[in-house]
C-alpha cells in the first residue's frame, strides 16, 4: 500500500495547523483573547474560509492555543523539577515555581489567554482540564514524595472544604491527606496570583525587587506546605 500520499497530506495539514497557531499567537499579543479568524487569515494572506478546513471555529482555534499553552507551561515546569535531586523537596518546589514564572513572563500573551480575563462566549472544553492540572500535580507529588519529612500541620480544614479535597484526591493516584492538599492548593493559587500581578502590571510602583519578592513568597508557600528548609 502506498502511504506516501496520505502521509504527505497529514504532514501538510500539520504544518498548516502549526502556522495558523503561530500567527494566532502573534495576534494574541495585539488583540488579547479577542481573537478574530478573519484577522488571522488576513495576516496569512488567505481567505477566512480556508481556515475552517483546519479549525472549524474560533473556539476550536482558542482551544488548540489554550491546550498548547498549558502543555508548554507544564513541560517547562516538569523539566525544571526533574533537574533537581529527588531528596531536595524545597529545591523541587521552588524549581517548579521559578519555571512557571519564567515561562509566563516570556509568553505574556499566551499566559493571558490561560489565566487572564475569560474570553466572552467561550467555555473551555473538558480536553483542557488535564493539561491545565500539570503544575498543581507536580507540586502535589513533591509533597507526596516527602511525606515522611514534612513538618506537622496544625490549622484544621473546614469539613465542607475537606469534602472537596477528598473528591480531588480520589481522582488522582497518590496518598495525600486533605490538610496537605489544602496547603498545596494555597501555594498553587498564590503562585499564579503573584504571577498575575506581575504579568498584568499590578506591582508597578510597588515592588521593584520582583525576583526577590517572588522567591520570598514561594519560600513562604513551601513553609506553609510543611516542606522543611
Amino acid at each position: 500500500m502506498d502511504m506516501s500520499a496520505p502521509s504527505l497530506r497529514a504532514r501538510v495539514r500539520s504544518e498548516m495547523s502549526q502556522e495558523i497557531k503561530e500567527v494566532a499567537r502573534r495576534r494574541l499579543a495585539v488583540e488579547g483573547s479577542n481573537l478574530s479568524l478573519r484577522a488571522v487569515a488576513r495576516d496569512m494572506g488567505i481567505v477566512a474560509s480556508a481556515l475552517y478546513r483546519y479549525f472549524p471555529s474560533r473556539d476550536a482555534l482558542l482551544t488548540a492555543l489554550i491546550t498548547d499553552g498549558y502543555e508548554a507551561l507544564g513541560k517547562a515546569a516538569a523539566e525544571a523539577e526533574a533537574a533537581v535531586p529527588r531528596d531536595d523537596l524545597r529545591g523541587r518546589w521552588l524549581a517548579v515555581c521559578h519555571a512557571v514564572r519564567a515561562w509566563s513572563l516570556s509568553h505574556p500573551a499566551e499566559y493571558g489567554l490561560l489565566y487572564g480575563y475569560p474570553v466572552p462566549g467561550y467555555a473551555a472544553p473538558q480536553e483542557t482540564v488535564e493539561p491545565a492540572a500539570k503544575v498543581i500535580l507536580l507540586l502535589a507529588y513533591i509533597v507526596i514524595d516527602g511525606a515522611e519529612q514534612l513538618e506537622p500541620l496544625s490549622s484544621p480544614v473546614p469539613e465542607p472544604v475537606r469534602t472537596d479535597l477528598r473528591r480531588l484526591i480520589d481522582q488522582h493516584p497518590g496518598d495525600l491527606p486533605e490538610d496537605r492538599l489544602d496547603r498545596v492548593l494555597i501555594g498553587w493559587t498564590h503562585l499564579f496570583g503573584l504571577i498575575n500581578f506581575e504579568v498584568f502590571g499590578r506591582l508597578e510602583s510597588m515592588i521593584e525587587a520582583r525576583a526577590e519578592y517572588f522567591d520570598h513568597h514561594m519560600g513562604l508557600m513551601a513553609d506553609l506546605a510543611g516542606i522543611p528548609r
